[in-house]
């Protein structure tokens, strides 16, 4: 048998081995492959839900179940009050009657829901800063990041911010 004969017999015996142990068991016998490696995260910290810094470090949405899809609610601001001292309030809201709720503790996420690839959509956030509601889209971006896409309708025609982990609320939690 010549070298090259006898090096291609002995290279294709792990093949045959694995071949005629899936054929006996009706399992493939799997090598010592890498296996990914698990996150450090507890799984509830792996998604939206938990305590958020928005886009501009001014104010922590706390992102938690309602029922069988996500909401997020105001939990914490910088400050509370406007430039004259009076509690912040939804004033630009586009409806009268809930333009005196105050900003600490107002719903401004709902309606979302898990999809297929792991992101949140199909929900609904309010800007109070401007008194308006998008559709949103939500995708974790590692155990710290949140990428949220706020749009009209069409994705195309999105505006996309990053928001940041919060271990903790830097002072006491909103008045609810």
């Amino acid at each position: 048998m010549s070298q090259f004969a006898k090096y291609r017999c002995i290279h294709r015996m792990p093949v045959a081995i694995a071949a005629v142990a899936l054929a006996l068991t009706g399992t493939a016998v799997s090598a010592q492959l890498p296996q990914p490696a698990q996150s450090a995260q507890p799984a509830a910290m792996q998604g939206p839900v938990g305590l958020w810094f928005d886009h501009t470090g001014r104010g922590v949405v706390e992102i938690a179940p309602c029922g069988a899809d996500l909401c997020g609610r105001i939990v914490w601001l910088k400050d509370v009050n406007d430039k004259n001292g009076k509690l912040l309030r939804d004033s630009l809201n586009g409806d009268a009657k809930k333009r005196n709720r105050p900003i600490c503790g107002l719903q401004v996420i709902g309606g979302l829901k898990k999809q297929n690839d792991g992101s949140y959509d199909n929900g609904w956030i309010y800007d109070p800063e401007k008194g308006e509601a998008f559709d949103v889209e939500l995708r974790s971006r590692g155990a710290d990041g949140l990428q949220v896409k706020g749009y009209k309708g069409v994705k195309f025609l999105s505006e996309t911010f990053q928001w940041k982990r919060a271990s903790a609320l830097p002072t006491a939690r909103c008045a609810a």
